[in-house]
This record gives C-alpha cells, structure tokens and sequence, in this order.
C-alpha cells in the first residue's frame, strides 16, 4: 500500500503514521519520507486503519481494505489545524474482514516473536498449531484436518510444498517471518498440489531507513542454546538485508523412550535480501539462503543398549527472484523464479538394530510463476502459471543384524537401490473476488499436469460465498473446494520402483497416484463490541486415493502410501480477543471424526504385509484426534512488562498395532511409563496436556534501540505425554518434560 501526504495547497508533507489491523494482529508506525509518501509492503489481506499526523495540521484517520496483489493507494490531504474539532476511527472496524468467503486464522508478529518451545526449530509450527484443525504428531508434523504431509508453506509468495517438520528439513526460523495466514478451505485457485493446509508467510519488509538490526540469544533445558542476528539497511528504494542463525541442543525430536538417547541436535545458516523500488512503481524483490540441520535419531532402549547411533543430515540452498510490473493503477504483472537444491542423508554404525541403513537423497527444484491481477469495478481478479521441473534422486542400502524381527523371506543384504527421475508439475488458473454489496463471492478455476511416478491431470474448481449482517455484525459463509494432491515427495521414488524388489521374496508395489478431494466447509464470524470474535465452523473433506506413510523394515524410513477412500468432518470454534485493556488472548477447540478404508491403492509392501493390502474395511486414520483445545491468555502489566499463560489438550491419537504386536517386545523396546500411557482396549494414546507459563520485559527503549528480556517455562505440570505410539518417527514419540528457556533481545 503507497501512502501519499499532501497540504492544502497540493505541497508534499512529512507526517508520522500508523497503520493497525485488529483482524490481522499488525501494528506499524512509521515516517513518510521527505517526497511525502511511504509504501507498506508485505500486508496480509484485511481492513487497515491509517492515521497520519503533523504538528499544525489536523490528524486523519482513513479504513482502507486490502484484497488483492494490486497496490493500493492513498492519497492523504492534511487540512490546517481547526479549533476544538476531532474526529476519531476505532479500530474496532478492523477486527474483522467482512469479504471472507471461508476461515481464514491470520498469526501476527507479537504472537510469532512470542514463541520459545522446549526444542528449537519448533516456534512456528507451535504457532500454527494453536488454530483450531490443526494438531501435531511425532517430530513437529503438523496435520491440518486430518491430512498427513499435505501442508503447503507460500513464503512470499513462493510455494514450498515439501514436508517442513524437523526430521525433514530445516526448520523456518521465525526471526524470518513477520505474519502467517493460516487456511484450511476457501484456497485461491493459485494454491494447488499440497492443500490440506495453507501457511501463507510474510517476512518482515516494513523497516525504518538507515541501518538496523536484530539480535536473538535463546538457551534452557536440555542444554539448549541459539543465536540468531539480521541486519537491515535501507537508503532510497533499495532495501539490504543479511541474517545468521544456529542451535545446538540435546533434543531435537520426540524420542520414543523417556530416556531421550542420541537426541542431540545442531543447525546453522545464512539469508540475504535485496529489494528495489523503480520510479514507475515496480518493484523486485530476491533472496539467498542456505541452512544445514545434523542430528542423531533418537535410540529405543534395546538400541541404546546395543550401541546404535544414527546420524541424519538436512541441507538446503535456495534463491528467489520477484517482480512486479504495474501496468495501470489497476492491473499488476507479477513474475517469480527460484531454485532449491535440497539434500537428506541417513547413516548408521556397525552396532546399530535391527537394521544398518543408509542414505543419500535430494532434488533441485526450479519454479517459475507468472500472474496477471487486476481491479474493475466489484471485481479483483487473477489469471496465471506455474510450473516446477525437479530432478529426484535416491540411494538406500541395509543390512538387517536381527533377521528375528522381519518375514522370513526378507533379504538380510540386498544390492543398493538406486534410483532418479524427473518431477514435471505444471498448472494454470484464474480467480475472482466479486463484492455485491454485502454479498461476497470467490470463484477459481484450476488445472493441473503431474507427471513422475505416474502422470495424471485434473481440473479443480473453487467456489465460497459470504453475507455480512451488519445490523448484527456477523458474516456467514460457505466454500467448495475440488483439490488434486500431489504425493509426497519424500522416498516417493522407494515406493513407486521396481527396484526395490530385491528387498524381499514377496514384495508387491502399487504407484502412489495423486489424491483427489471435495473439501466443503460452512461458517460465521461474529463481532462483539469490536473487542472480541468468534468463529465457528463445520468442515467435511471426501478423499480418493487418502494420503498415508509407511516405514521401510524399521528404519526410521517412511515414504507414501494411499488408501481407496477417506471421510474427515468436525467441527471448530474460536473466540480471540487481539486487545481488551490489558488482556488479549484466544480459546480454540476442534472435534474431529477421520475414517479411511481399504484396499490399500498405492505403496510399497513386503512380505506379510501383502496380506493386507485388500482389506476393505473402515479405520480411524492416523491423525483421528477427536479433541484438541488450545487457550492462551496475555497480560500487559505495564508498558515494558507482560506475563501470558497457555494450555493444550489433545484426546489422543489412534495405537496402529497389528496381529504380531507383542506386549513384552514393547516393554522391552519403550519401557513401563510409555506403555502406561496407552489404551490398548480402546486403541488410543492417552490424553495429553501442557501448561505453560512466560513474561516478557522491556529493559530499555528509545527510538529504535531496544533489548528486552523473556522466561518461559513448558509443560509446568511435567505430565508425561506419549504423542505417537507404534514405530519411530510416524509411531511412538514422547513430548518434552517440564523445561525452561529465557531469550535476550537486542535492536538498534
């Protein structure tokens, strides 16, 4: 958005400004430059309010609606200062967008930079699972609504539809993003591939000119420390930035024993930034970034026992460029490209159980986009492409040192699999926003090409429509999503080639084809004295070919499956409160039914496993948590200091156990404690719940100087929480005890 401050007389003026959001949790103040103007960027869609001022002149305050990636702008005219005349805008006008057409949860800076979880790499993914449909299984994998891996992160405006837990990649730290909008229905046709969630992230752009900075030291439990430092520079139209980060702690993962064996973990990295305004008012935008996570997976108590140790590695090195081309003031082009090398390798020692594995795989991805947007009258919409062209490869080798724990006709010691082909993934789509008073409609249309393991097209509708009542300020909404899920991309190859025959006499493999869904959801937002929101919906999602993961022989290798059918439906509810004197908080809760059924369409299946593979009957999917509830509440004692409290609570996860489960084996692989906390006769885990407590204080501010201080403490009851139980890494997972964790701040 491009603000521009004029006089009476057309004359340019300097003016302070603010720029406040209730609905989006953005808050910004800021200083037009000498030629009168200042452009915000990087705004979530919503309804701003902005007032300038300047001594002399009277105040101005303006509602200004953002809805597209068409820029707005403002011109301002401050009139001379009147005699005893005021004139005032609430916020409570930005509490919430009344445009909607389905939920739509937007995460702010303060919520982000708030985050210190008992293991590093998680504050975003925390973050995210506070909203209602979302809840976490082992290792920080996040599931929106049931789906298993379909979590599509757009980081300005760049997809990454890889899997972004811990084990997987390189954490997002959140140093590096300013604000989150968080969907689960409604999608812009623009969004395909991975669409059980959406995580839009915006980085932070709107910083003072001259040169800044920001430095984070973090350290607590578990011998857990981390640092991380930007420094901004901006003169004219160009913007700089260059930032660094790293951690070290000694637990990384959810380990499945509460002895947390080999759960050491460290990552390092760098970004950089460079952003240029032209005169006509394009804009270009790239970035640099390059991050390494090692780590060792964590033992079961017979492995620790026997000496395993397991060494894993994440790396990743990506660069982006994005530009904008105003053609008119109201039609935007806009182009993008990246590239992403991206490498996991797994190795084990000579004493490792029941298997000795390794491997080595990777892709570089190239991505290029282009939209064209526009405004026209009640209508802003969209036409564009995309298309990625990806180069997988995989290497895998085992030895099994225990032939008593597989199917007799398991290969003890077969050759090295070894595989590589192209991921082609192409789409085009085009979107409208249409706004008929207090009737509101989105409409997109999408197509897409996926060709790697198998090749499949599909066409994709979308369509959501809203009423806002103002008489009762409440909006009422409706969407219809048609969406084609793409596999994942993890050890997709493992399970699709004919290759890894040699891993067994009996192995039956069937291609992992593309899911396709109806995903329809119907809700309200109310408004209550501009303090405080509920929303509320009911969702129900229809799936071919359900999205699910299986592990290799035991190895901490999982790669994708599917099952013929799947239904998910509940329902969700939250009420936030973004700022009520001193208080501000939210209380979300969820319900949810997720039943999948057989035969099993796509995977990888070895010896008795085969057996399976035509059941059709119904099952609790993986991620069938009927009760989720999250709450945390904040409190500004004073200007510098702040104290907040949240909670969690989960129901329980389905225990996936099959005919061969031997409760003295799991004994002696997890322990007494672990096994306590397990339904066998109702098949689920435990309930689980966390307290947490934290305060912040501010211990010097002036101008942009400022270093501030935080102490957070989790899980305050040390409640044992069992989050998985079966096999390692899509089973048994133990969450972190009681631990502590304090973060001094510095900016300038």
């Amino acid at each position: 958005m491009q603000i521009d401050v004029h006089d009476p007389q057309g004359a340019v003026l300097t003016a302070s400004g603010e720029l406040v959001s209730e609905g989006t949790q953005f808050h910004l103040n800021f200083q037009t430059g000498e030629d009168g103007r200042y452009v915000a960027q990087g705004l979530a869609f919503g309804v701003y309010r902005v007032s300038l001022n300047h001594s002399g002149f009277s105040a101005a305050s303006q509602i200004v609606e953002i809805h597209s990636m068409v820029p707005r702008r403002l011109s301002v005219t401050l009139g001379l200062q009147p005699v005893e005349t005021q004139m005032e805008i609430s916020d409570a006008g930005t509490l919430m967008d009344t445009t909607r057409t389905s939920a739509v949860y937007t995460i702010g800076a303060q919520t982000i930079s708030e985050q210190m979880p008992s293991q590093p790499g998680r504050a975003v993914l925390n973050a995210v699972d506070a909203q209602p449909g979302w809840l976490y299984e082992a290792n920080g994998v996040l599931h929106p609504r049931g789906s298993e891996y379909d979590v599509q992160f757009v980081v300005d405006g760049m997809p990454v539809t890889e899997n972004r837990s811990p084990a997987f990649a390189p954490p997002l730290d959140s140093s590096d993003v300013d604000s989150m909008r968080v969907m689960t229905a409604g999608f812009p046709a623009e969004y395909g591939r991975k669409l059980g969630g959406v995580i839009e992230v915006t980085s932070p752009k709107n910083n003072p000119r001259g040169l800044h900075g920001e430095m984070d030291a973090d350290g607590g439990s578990f011998s857990t420390g981390s640092i991380n430092g930007t420094l901004f520079y901006s003169r004219g139209d160009n913007r700089f930035s260059i930032g660094g980060d790293g951690f070290h702690t000694d637990r990384y993962l959810d380990p499945p024993v509460l002895g947390n064996y080999t759960n050491l973990g460290n990552a390092g990295g760098f970004s950089a930034s460079y952003e240029h305004d032209f005169a006509n008012g394009d804009r270009l935008f790239s970035t640099f970034n390059r991050h390494a996570v090692r780590y060792l997976v964590p033992n079961e108590l017979v492995q620790q026992q026997a000496g395993q140790r397991q060494d894993a590695e994440q790396l990743e090195t990506a660069g982006q460029a994005h530009y904008t081309h105003v053609i008119s003031a109201n039609v935007v082009f806009d182009a993008a490209a990246s590239l992403r090398d991206a490498a996991a390798l797994l190795s084990s020692n000579a004493n490792s159980t029941p298997v000795i594995v390794s491997q080595d795989r990777g892709y570089r991805e190239g991505y290029v986009r282009a939209d064209l947007a526009g405004r026209h009258g009640i209508h802003e919409w969209k036409i564009g492409a995309d298309g990625i062209f990806n180069p997988v490869n995989e290497t895998l080798q085992y030895t099994i040192t225990d032939p008593s724990q597989f199917d007799p006709g398991t290969v003890l010691a077969p050759p090295p699999f070894s595989d590589r082909r192209w991921d082609v993934e192409s789409s085009a789509y085009a979107e409208d926003q249409i706004k008929l008073g207090k009737w509101n409609i989105s409409a997109g249309l999408r197509f897409d090409q996926y060709k790697i393991a198998v090749s499949q097209s599909a066409w994709s509708p979308r369509v959501g429509v809203s009423r806002y009542i103002s008489s009762l300020h409440l909006l009422v909404h409706g969407s219809y999503d048609h969406v084609f899920q793409t596999p994942a991309l993890e050890n997709l190859l493992l399970a699709s080639s004919l290759k890894a025959q040699a891993f067994s006499g009996a192995v039956l493999q069937l291609p992992v084809e593309p899911a396709h869904a109806n995903y329809y959801e119907a809700g309200f937002t109310e408004s209550f004295g501009g303090k405080f929101r509920i929303e509320g919906n009911v969702f129900r999602r229809e799936f071919h070919n359900f999205s699910d993961d299986n592990v290799l022989l035991d190895t901490g290798i999982s790669f994708p499956i599917a099952f013929a059918t799947a239904e998910i439906f509940g329902e969700e509810i939250q009420v936030a409160l973004p700022r009520w004197g001193r208080f501000s908080g939210f209380l979300s809760y969820a319900n949810q039914v997720g039943t999948g059924q057989g035969p099993i369409t796509g995977g990888l299946f070895l010896g008795s496993e085969i057996g399976g593979i035509a059941d059709t009957s119904k099952f609790p999917i993986s991620q069938d948590q009927r009760n989720t509830a999250r709450a945390r509440v904040r409190y500004q004692a004073a200007l510098h200091l702040w104290f907040a409290a949240s909670a969690g609570f989960g129901s329980g996860l389905p225990v996936d156990l099959d005919s061969s489960f031997d409760y003295n084996d799991a004994l002696a692989q997890y322990g007494a404690a672990i096994l306590n906390q397990v339904n066998f006769s109702a098949g689920r885990v435990r309930q689980n719940f966390s307290l947490d407590a934290s305060a912040g204080a501010t211990l010097y501010h002036k101008e942009a100087r400022e270093i501030s201080f935080q102490l957070e403490v989790n899980n305050l009851t040390n409640r044992l929480n069992v989050l998985n139980f079966a096999s390692l890494f899509s089973g048994t997972a133990v969450a972190a005890p009681r631990s502590a964790s304090a973060r001094m701040k510095l900016a300038f």
